[in-house]
């Protein structure tokens, strides 16, 4: 299979075109006016938490702070916030931790604190964009996915032995606590 990437960028625009086998598989324009935001990753500070409106506030370098939602706050970010306790009259001595149900935004995030977030919804007007401690990384053939175990496989992916075989491959090549989303391109793919 042969591949190709052609470029045309003038002040106006960017469009990149990507071809297999001659035939267009992915076509991006970008143009300066409208960057695109959804996606990004950023390294921010929490600076305001305000309990009643179950909101977060985080300046990640823009004009306005970022939006984080209470319900935006992942399971895996919360298992940062996991107290582990020793108990010595556990069976075999195993640390027990509270549960993830006892992990609370408004308590465990403080004015300050860097946060890891990734661009959920571009931001309008004056308000700014929205945020989520659930990061993904995609790719053309598969979504890594950083603190997660799970090997997920697109629906239309229907082939039990393809399925069987995606899986496999994964399991080979994913880094301890990542998971993947194996998506459907990937079907028949070495």
């Amino acid at each position: 299979m042969t591949k190709e990437i052609i470029i045309n960028a003038t002040n106006e625009e960017t469009r990149i075109a990507i071809l297999e086998d001659s035939n267009l598989v992915e076509l991006f324009v970008e143009r300066p006016e409208y960057e695109r935001m959804v996606g990004d990753i950023y390294k921010g500070k929490v600076s305001r938490v305000l309990p009643g409106m179950q909101a977060v506030f985080i300046d990640i370098g823009l004009e306005q702070n970022a939006f984080l939602h209470f319900s935006d706050v992942s399971a895996t970010y919360q298992d940062y916030f996991i107290d582990y306790e020793e108990e010595d009259a556990a069976p075999e001595n195993k640390p027990r931790h509270k549960r993830v149900d006892d992990f609370n935004v408004a308590k465990n995030l403080k004015k300050g604190q860097d946060i890891l977030v990734q661009i959920i919804k571009e931001p309008i007007n004056t308000k700014g964009c929205r945020v989520t401690t659930e990061l993904s990384l995609p790719g053309r053939f598969m979504v890594l996915i950083p603190g997660k175990r799970n090997i997920g496989i697109s629906r239309k992916i229907a082939d039990q032995k393809e399925r069987r075989r995606l899986k496999n491959l994964a399991r080979q090549i994913i880094p301890d606590h990542f998971g993947v989303i194996i998506r459907t391109v990937a079907e028949n793919k070495q």
